[in-house]
């Protein structure tokens, strides 16, 4: 088990399956020493398990958890292509997408989900660049989507 899944572990997370994609795209890719994500949604064992507008059907606070899902989910599309979460150099940059209500504009506090998930998980090396960006929907009404650009040791 890596240092970061056994850090997972005591959180009393478990890194889950990578959610296969929804068209024609993959999980991660490669190129060079970065590893970029595809928008990776609050999948749990293949369900979305809220659907809606963040401010209307859903709250900033369960947005806010699944965001953490979300970059969850990121680790597990890193890992498919890296194959070890301890190669990870840092993180470099997460944008996350909030499904919103008209009103609603706290979409910084909703990705904190993510960004704290890393930097928990990660220590110094999960700190990134971050975008919030309010959106007017999403694939599959899901609430979140998160996407993860990290950086990976040469090992």
């Amino acid at each position: 088990m890596s240092a970061v899944e056994a850090k997972l572990a005591e959180l009393g997370l478990t890194l889950p399956e990578v959610v296969p994609p929804l068209a024609a795209y993959q999980p991660a890719v490669q190129s060079g020493v970065y590893v970029y994500t595809a928008g990776q949604l609050p999948m749990v064992e293949g369900k979305l398990p809220v659907i809606g507008k963040v401010g209307a059907e859903v709250t900033a606070e369960e947005a806010k958890d699944l965001a953490r899902i979300c970059a969850l989910n990121a680790l597990a599309a890193v890992k498919s292509v890296a194959g070890d979460l301890d190669r990870i150099a840092r993180v470099v940059k997460v944008v996350g997408f909030v499904a919103s209500a008209s009103d609603f504009t706290g979409q910084p506090g909703v990705l904190n989900g993510a960004s704290e998930l890393l930097a928990e998980v990660l220590g110094d090396k999960g700190v990134h660049a971050r975008s919030a960006v309010g959106v007017a929907v999403l694939p599959l009404d899901a609430p979140v989507e998160v996407e993860v650009q990290v950086e990976l040791t040469g090992a």
